[in-house]
């Protein structure tokens, strides 16, 4: 038997919370739509004082932004991107393209394009995620975009540093200063200095999300990427401290982050809760994890791993940390998460910022149909055919033209029809297709 120990906000509540976000995005894409840099300009003023000359930087205040980084912080990005390059590189040696002869004279094929622009959006209003700049460039660069802008807010008042020096160390093309809904809409809308881009990516807020929702079709998007969301599995084999940690760390994120607790044992379960507000009262981002636990923390206790599984498939969480006796049940088992940390010796920060997989992830639910950004994400599978032997446009003709037919599309069938009697050598007429 499910029992919940704790709940969260309820959906008609977050329902409220999405419409106010919905209008304000609405609003500020039609400005952009119709005074392009001057509504960009207005925006990013409003919203995060901030208007410089130019919103794009030069190469002397990247050059000046990477000097003001110390020499341990570099090194430190220069090894996280080395581990995100090497499992992006296997990802995309994982791609094979392939062309068969599936009939004698036919060929079919398949080729993996990389798109020819890309967007990455990199938040850094609350915190300036100088990972998300590895994550989205870097991994779009690996599957061979052409041109990739990056743009993230200014923080404090003027660029991060650590963050443009991670832009520029994963190969960004063109930086720019510029966040929120405004970045969005001009890397997908284009304004006279910006030129627009085919894809976007990122993490953001609710407003972000929300616009790159909006957007989608004019340009593509990797996936709605909501508020940061950490389902802990355990049972008795760890304890409450762990637990009570993991949670709270992701919980930081921001004040609507899901943290849930699933578990088998509800003396565990209990014991969380309290070591939650022990922890509470000494981490430094007490404020916004205790608001997140406090409006979407849940505490979950199920009987047994089979219940456990099935409510983690039902929840389908962003980061999905596995700390039981048998790890490899859920692995073996699950359907629906972003991404797997399995075992205590690992956890959802090592994902975030160093440890090689993309942060970028399903939340929402979204995991149900998707996965998280990876290299594959940046290419096109397209599809080609050629046919070798009039024999076998032949072949091929004479059951399309008949298939054409069933379905009543005359003209697809005379495209058909034409090639028989060509190649074929069969005196087709015309208007055999509509008999």
């Amino acid at each position: 038997m499910i029992r919940v120990l704790k709940e969260g906000r309820s959906s008609v509540q977050k329902a409220n919370d999405h419409t106010s976000v919905k209008t304000a995005v609405e609003s500020v894409l039609a400005a952009v739509e119709e005074r392009g840099d001057e509504a960009v300009r207005h925006y990013s003023e409003t919203f995060d004082k901030w208007a410089p000359e130019s919103f794009r930087l030069s190469q002397a205040e990247i050059d000046e932004c990477i000097a003001a980084v110390a020499p341990r912080d570099l090194e430190d990005i220069r090894f996280a991107q080395a581990q995100i390059r090497r499992f992006a590189e296997i990802q995309k040696a994982a791609l094979r393209e392939v062309e068969v002869e599936t009939l004698p004279g036919v060929v079919l094929g398949h080729k993996n394009i990389p798109m020819n622009s890309v967007g990455c959006y990199v938040p850094g209003g609350k915190y300036p995620l100088v990972a998300s700049a590895h994550m989205s460039i870097l991994t779009a660069k690996v599957a061979g975009v052409k041109r990739v802008i990056a743009m993230t807010p200014p923080f404090h008042g003027k660029p991060a540093p650590a963050v443009i020096a991670a832009m520029a160390m994963a190969g960004a093309d063109e930086i720019y200063v510029l966040g929120g809904i405004q970045a969005i809409s001009a890397m997908a809308i284009g304004t006279a200095t910006i030129a627009p881009v085919d894809f976007l990516v990122g993490p953001g807020n609710a407003y972000v999300a929300e616009a790159k929702r909006q957007l989608f079709g004019r340009v593509g998007i990797d996936l709605l990427a909501g508020p940061t969301e950490t389902l802990v599995i355990a049972d008795e084999t760890v304890d409450a401290e762990l637990c009570a940690t993991d949670l709270l760390g992701q919980a930081e994120h921001g004040p609507n982050s899901p943290a849930i607790l699933l578990t088998n044992s509800e003396r565990l379960a209990r014991d969380t809760v309290i070591e939650v507000e022990r922890l509470l009262e000494i981490l430094p981002t007490a404020t916004i994890a205790r608001q997140a636990w406090t409006d979407y923390g849940q505490v979950i206790v199920c009987d047994t791993d089979e219940e456990m599984l099935a409510e983690a498939d039902r929840i389908a969480s962003e980061h999905v940390q596995v700390m039981t006796r048998d790890p490899d049940y859920f692995l073996e088992r699950m359907t629906n998460y972003g991404a797997l940390f399995l075992g205590p010796r690992t956890n959802v920060a090592y994902g975030d910022k160093v440890i090689g997989t993309n942060h970028t992830l399903p939340t929402l639910g979204n995991a149900r149909f998707t996965g998280g950004l990876w290299v594959g994400k940046f290419m096109k599978t397209c599809t080609y055919q050629r046919i070798l032997t009039d024999e076998a446009s032949a072949l091929i003709g004479e059951y399309c033209s008949r298939l054409c037919v069933l379905e009543g599309f005359l003209g697809h069938a005379e495209q058909a029809n034409i090639r028989v009697r060509r190649y074929g050598g069969r005196n087709v007429p015309y208007a055999e297709a509509a008999e």
